[in-house]
This record gives C-alpha cells, structure tokens and sequence, in this order.
C-alpha cells in the first residue's frame, strides 16, 4: 500500500503531462508554434537575467543591470543611433582619413519600422526595437514552421521549429538587433520560391535586401535554381519524365524576374551609402572597419586558419571545411530538404566563405541556415535523440550568453563581439 501511495503522484504527474500533451496537439498549429516559441523565449530570458546578475563594469551601464538594459546593448545601441541621427552623409575618418565605424554597416529596414512604431506610440527607441525584434522573432516562427510543412509532416515540422527556438544563438530573436526581422522575412521568401510563387515573393525579397546583407546569397541560390529547373525541362524534353516537375515558361520567366529584382536589390543598400555620401565604397569601408583590413575574399578564412592551426593545417582547415559542407549536403537526411533549401545553404555558407572574416560573430551569423534544423531532426525519429538535442541547444545557449553576449574587458582591452 505504501508503495502504491509514493507512486501515485508520479503517476498523477505522468497522467496530467499526458492529458496536457494531448490538449496541446488539439489546438492549431499557430497556437502550437506560439506556445513553443513563447516558451523557449522565456527560457532564454531567464537565462540573460542571471547573467545580468553577474555582469560587472561595462560600457553602458552599472554592474548588474535589468533584463531590459542587459538586452539592450552592443549592435542593439547602433540600431538606436540610426532611429535618433540617421546616417551620415560624411563618413567619419580619424587623423590619417581611415573610415571610423559609423551607421552604414546597419541595414535600414529594422530601425525604420521601430523608429516609425516610437513616433507613434511615444516609446523610447529601445523599447521600440525590442517590441519589432521580439514580434519578428515569433513572426519568424510561425514562417519557418509553414517552410518546414512543405518538406515534413506536423510532428517533424515542429521539432525542427523547437531547434530552431533553442538553438545556441537563438538569444539573438529577442533582442534588438535586426535576425529575427530578416529570418522571418527569409522563411516567407523561402517558402514562397519552394511553393513556386515567385511573382509573390518579390516584395518579400526586396523588404529583406534591406534587413540584413543576405541579398547576393538570395540572388545567387534564385540563379542557380533558374538553371536547375531550366536544364531539367531540356533533360525531360528529351527523355520524358513526371510533369508535375516541369516549369512552364511562365515559371520560368517569373523566376528570371524574381531572380533579377534580388540581384538588383542586393545593390540597394550599398548604392544608397554611395548616393549619400558621394563615396561609391562607402558601404564596403564601413564593414571593413569592424575587421580592421581591406576586403579580400575568402584570405581571412585562411588567415584565421593559420592563427588557429599553423601554416600547414591552417591551409588546409577551410579546405577540410568545404568539403565536410560539401558532404553533408548530400546526406540523406538534408537531400530530403529539397532542391531549393540545399542550394540556400550551399550559397549562404559560400557568401559567408568568401566574406566573412570569421570571429565571434560568425555563431549569429549561422542564424540564416536554419533549413538545416529539419535536416538534423530527420536524422533520428527517436524523442531521446530529439529531446537530447534540445537540452544541449540549451546549455550552449547559456554558453553563448555568458562568454559573448556579457561584457567582460579583454586584457587588451574590449570583449568579443557576440
């Protein structure tokens, strides 16, 4: 009988868990998806409060600050400069004219919409980028989950939704900075072009070639679709095949505009730093200032390689790294990701290669692969697997927080940019 008695409440606990996740499966699926990203973002805002109780002198604000101010800091500050002074029309320069960091090297469609939401409502500029980037976030969510329905059925769908929500760098979709506006408005862009709408997806494109520079991986990845489909309606003009794969010449022809309006638009932003400041790389010396050298595709991989490796296997790491990418594209479980999501991944990592200089930052910068979030939920249906995936998604998260986010001084001074 006593055993019985200290059993029951594990099983009254198992029994409501079992009813609530039934309960939970009852309702629709954007209620599903809210719940699942509302509780992930209060996961991660507990997190950020307890590494506010440890956060000690820094640039912005006495130790130990609220949750507000704590999120409200490193490029989040710069977004903030942009809705108070815009953008100069003179790039600052120090004494020997070399280009200062300055509001170029910040897209303009996320403090346009929280400087427009502050003039209306009358919130200070902060609290109007944290409400953008956090109803962002969630838009994000609910577009990556309709992405994933195209590929996988409920269940999967919403697991690959859950790794995104926790990924390591998953802190970055409610704070003020401009992801979560652009990966919402790439998972509406994403799964317009896999639905074949491509008229319908060019105003989506636009609006995120002014998010964040992801334009020319977009434009590239429509590019390469375009020839895809293209050759395959020769090769199945000639030996037949199912005609619910063919592109008519209609589709053909949106997804050459398509393809055109992203490229054009890819241009804007940098064309607009030139137009204002006369200085046709204005834009590129802005970016540059952050790494503190001039652009050289594809060098600083090897750079940081030899830094990192030696001069032997430094060379020969980003090498090894293509080709695992290289690899891992064609598993399985991501060639079940289709066409369209593979070739993303392929000319994102290929921008980022030639690009990026790596450093801290490159973590949030990985945000925009998030496709391959389904792909790693099709490795295993176990929900050990899953589950254990989720768990470590989290302590990496508090990894991140604590080692990037928290401001700590280097000993030659300032900290690691998340």
């Amino acid at each position: 009988m006593s055993t019985v008695a200290r059993r029951s409440p594990l099983t009254s606990a198992g029994n409501m868990a079992h009813r609530a996740a039934s309960a939970v499966r009852g309702w629709p699926w954007w209620l599903q998806v809210t719940a699942l990203y509302g509780g992930s973002r209060l996961v991660t805002a507990c997190i950020f409060m307890a590494a506010a109780l440890h956060q000690g002198p820094n640039p912005w604000f006495p130790p130990k600050p609220d949750y507000w101010n704590f999120i409200n800091i490193w490029d989040a500050r710069w977004y903030a400069q942009v809705i108070a002074n815009g953008y100069p029309s003179v790039l600052p320069t120090d004494a020997a004219g070399n280009v200062q960091e300055n509001t170029w090297a910040f897209y303009p469609l996320f403090p346009a919409l929280a400087g427009g939401l502050s003039r209306l409502t009358g919130l200070n500029p902060a609290a109007a980028l944290t409400v953008v980037a956090t109803l962002a976030g969630w838009g994000a969510a609910l577009a990556v989950y309709a992405l994933f329905r195209q590929k996988a059925p409920h269940a999967p769908a919403m697991w690959g939704v859950a790794f995104f929500s926790v990924f390591p760098v998953s802190a970055v979709l409610q704070v003020p900075y401009a992801e979560p506006l652009s990966l919402m408005l790439l998972a509406g862009a994403l799964l317009l072009v896999v639905r074949r709408r491509y008229l319908w997806a060019a105003p989506v494109v636009v609006l995120l070639c002014l998010s964040r520079p992801v334009g020319v991986p977009f434009a590239a990845m429509l590019g390469l679709l375009l020839v895809f489909h293209a050759a395959g309606n020769l090769r199945r003009g000639r030996q037949g095949g199912p005609a619910e794969n063919t592109h008519s010449v209609k589709d053909l022809a949106a997804l050459t505009g398509l393809t055109a309006v992203a490229g054009l638009s890819a241009l804007a932003w940098p064309a607009a730093a030139w137009a204002a400041t006369g200085d046709l790389q204005a834009y590129t010396k802005t970016e540059t200032v952050w790494r503190g050298r001039d652009l050289v595709p594809f060098k600083p991989w090897f750079d940081t390689g030899v830094d990192l490796f030696g001069p032997v296997l430094g060379v020969l790491a980003p090498l090894v790294f293509v080709a695992l990418f290289g690899v891992m594209l064609f598993l399985p479980p991501v060639v079940r990701l289709g066409v369209e999501l593979r070739l993303w991944c392929a000319c994102y990592m290929g921008y980022l290669l030639a690009f990026l200089h790596p450093q801290t930052s490159t973590f949030r910068m990985l945000l925009p692969l998030f496709p391959l979030a389904l792909g790693t939920v099709f490795l295993s249906r176990s929900r050990a697997y899953r589950g254990t995936v989720v768990a470590m998604f989290l302590l990496l998260q508090i990894v991140w927080i604590v080692w990037l986010w928290a401001w700590a001084p280097l000993p030659g001074g300032g900290d690691y940019p998340p």
